[in-house]
C-alpha cells in the first residue's frame, strides 16, 4: 500500500493531465469515427441502390465499406493512446494478403459479380452469350451467373468466366436482322427469283418496315447463286419469322419454276490400256 502511495505521489499533474487528454481524445476519434464511417458507408449505399444496383449487393458493400473504416478508426485512437499500431497494421496486411491468396478465385468471381450488376451489359431475361454458354439469364449472384439454354438445363457460369470473355447480348435491342442465304440454280432466271424472296419476305406480317429489307447477289457459288435476304423484325420474334420465311420462300421459289439446287459431283469412268495385256483397268476420277 505504501508502494502505491508513493508511486502517486510521484505522479505529477502535468503527467495526468497529459494521459487523461490522450484517453478523450481516443474516446472522441472512437465515437466520431465511428459515426462518420456509418454516415459514409450509409451514402455510398444508397448512391448504389438509386443507380440500380441490387440491395443485396448495396447492402454488402455497405458493410465491408464500413468495416474498413472502423477498422481504422480503432488503429487511429490505439495510436492517440500511444499503442504502437505498426505491428497490427502488419498483421492485418499479412491476414488480408494470406486471405486473398486462399481465395483467389472466388474473389476475382465476386469482384467480376459486383462489376456485372454495376455496369449491368445484360439483365433478367436477355439471351445471351456468355462464358461459352448460351442462355437466358435467370439469376446475377455475387459469384456465379445461372443461365438457361434453349432446351430448359441451367447452366451455372462462374462470374470470371464472363467478365474475361466477350459477351453478347441478344436482347439488347429491340430489333434484329435476319439474315438468310438462298441459293438458286445457275439456270433459274435470276430477276424472277429476287423477286419472289423480295415479295415473299415483304409479305410476311411481322416483317418490320424499317430498317428496310435488302436483298442483294452474295456471290457466284460453286453449286448456285446464293442471294442475301435480310429483313428486320422485333428481337422476340427472330426464330419465329426465320424459320417461316425459309419455308415459304422455298415454296414460293419453286411454284415459281427456281430450284433450290444442292451441291454434287460428277464421275467420270476413265479406261487405260495396259501394256502388259489387253484388260483394260478402269479407275475413277471425281471431277468437281
Amino acid at each position: 500500500m505504501e508502494s502505491i502511495n508513493n508511486f502517486i505521489a510521484n505522479i505529477d499533474m502535468v503527467t495526468m493531465a497529459a494521459w487523461a487528454w490522450r484517453v478523450v481524445a481516443a474516446l472522441l476519434i472512437l465515437i466520431f469515427g465511428w459515426i462518420v464511417a456509418r454516415i459514409i458507408s450509409g451514402v455510398i449505399g444508397n448512391r448504389l441502390e438509386k443507380r440500380g444496383v441490387a440491395p443485396i449487393v448495396a447492402h454488402f458493400v455497405k458493410t465491408i465499406l464500413f468495416a474498413i473504416l472502423a477498422i481504422g478508426v480503432i488503429i487511429a485512437a490505439l495510436g492517440q493512446l500511444g499503442v504502437p499500431t505498426t505491428p497490427f497494421v502488419a498483421v492485418l496486411g499479412a491476414a488480408g494478403l494470406a486471405v486473398g491468396l486462399a481465395l483467389q478465385g472466388s474473389l476475382s468471381n465476386f469482384a467480376s459479380g459486383v462489376m456485372l450488376v454495376v455496369f449491368r451489359p445484360f439483365s433478367k431475361g436477355d439471351f445471351v452469350e456468355a462464358g461459352g454458354v448460351s442462355g437466358s439469364v435467370a439469376e446475377v449472384d455475387f459469384f456465379t451467373t445461372d443461365l438457361v439454354t434453349p432446351d430448359n438445363r441451367k447452366v451455372i457460369v462462374p462470374n470470371g468466366e464472363i467478365t474475361s470473355n466477350p459477351i453478347t447480348n441478344y436482347s439488347a435491342f429491340g430489333q434484329r436482322r435476319i439474315d438468310l442465304v438462298i441459293g438458286v440454280s445457275y439456270n433459274d432466271d435470276l430477276k424472277v427469283a429476287r423477286d419472289v424472296m423480295t415479295n415473299t419476305t415483304l409479305a410476311h406480317p411481322d416483317v418490320l418496315e424499317e430498317p428496310e429489307l435488302s436483298v442483294l447477289m452474295l456471290e457466284l457459288g460453286e453449286s448456285s447463286v446464293d442471294f442475301g435476304v435480310r429483313p428486320w423484325v422485333k428481337t422476340a420474334d427472330y426464330w419465329r419469322v426465320r424459320s417461316e420465311l425459309l419455308t415459304q420462300i422455298k415454296i414460293d421459289l419453286e411454284a415459281a419454276g427456281c430450284s433450290i439446287p444442292f451441291p454434287q459431283r460428277d464421275m467420270h469412268v476413265i479406261s487405260v490400256q495396259s501394256s502388259d495385256d489387253s484388260d483394260a483397268d478402269t479407275t475413277f476420277k471425281p471431277n468437281p
